[in-house]
């Protein structure tokens, strides 16, 4: 499904697997896809922000074509691989955008690594509160079969989207390589907390001095959106009715305009 003018790029052990497209001016784009996904999430976002962005969209550790990277688990052992590929591919500043799990993710890369990130935009991120639908994420790292998993996927959208069949198809497909349901199983109890999820420090993300946004659904069933509620007042919050879990995928027009909001200053 990679465009055939940008490949999935082939990489040393020094830096994650990632996609790359577009040669627009500034300060590159990179993205970081939720929990069970890969780099193939961002495509849409990726095409629309080509002609004016160049954007990374890199495999997280466990997932993709990064299922086999040495170390597996939790938002900050993907934080620790981001910033190695980030030193790898002599990246700096970045504008840093991430989603669900990859939330977590960047916000963490710009606590540790604030000078090589620019901007932060955040899709319904993870570790901003403690509450997190278990059930859903469990059952969804252990199923494989394509017909049981599109309506557990369902419930990652809002309730009026219409998610496309070759979601689940796609979601499936990355489930036979071996290894994979391992891998989304130890990752998910690795980021979860009993029936809770693992936290952030929210307030030190006031602290970054570089621009920080944050996109929510509030039909979002697997974080609900009441963790935005009362975060320092210089994080700009984007909250959209009607929308689930997934900004990128269900108003990617909306989230390329906050993220080349977020990124306009470099």
């Amino acid at each position: 499904m990679s465009s055939p003018a940008s490949p999935l790029l082939p990489q040393s052990r020094a830096s994650l697997p990632h996609h790359v497209q577009g040669d627009g001016a500034g300060a590159p784009i990179v993205l970081l896809h939720g929990f069970g996904g890969d780099h193939q999430t961002w495509l849409n976002i990726q095409t629309g922000l080509s002609t004016r962005r160049r954007t990374i969209a890199f495999d997280l550790p466990g997932h993709g074509k990064a299922l086999d990277w040495p170390t597996i688990g939790n938002a900050g052992v993907s934080a620790k691989a981001v910033i190695r590929s980030l030193e790898a591919l002599d990246l700096a500043p970045v504008h840093l955008v991430g989603h669900s799990m990859g939330g977590a993710v960047a916000a963490l890369v710009a606590m540790r690594a604030p000078e090589r990130v620019a901007s932060l935009t955040l899709l319904a991120p993870g570790g901003f509160g403690t509450e997190i639908n278990h059930k859903l994420l469990r059952r969804y790292a252990q199923t494989a079969d394509e017909a049981a998993l599109e309506p557990l996927l369902e419930q990652f959208f809002g309730f009026g989207f219409r998610m496309p069949r070759l979601f689940a198809r796609h979601a499936a497909e990355l489930r036979q390589r071996p290894g994979a349901i391992e891998a989304l199983t130890t990752i998910v109890e690795d980021i979860l907390d009993g029936d809770g999820q693992k936290t952030l420090p929210r307030e030190a993300l006031a602290d970054l001095g570089m621009p920080v946004k944050l996109i929510w659904g509030r039909q979002d069933r697997v974080l609900p959106v009441h963790q935005a509620d009362a975060l320092p007042g210089t994080i700009a919050c984007h909250l959209f009715d009607g929308m689930g879990h997934m900004p990128h995928l269900e108003n990617p027009q909306a989230v390329i305009r906050l993220i080349l909001e977020a990124s306009a200053a470099r």
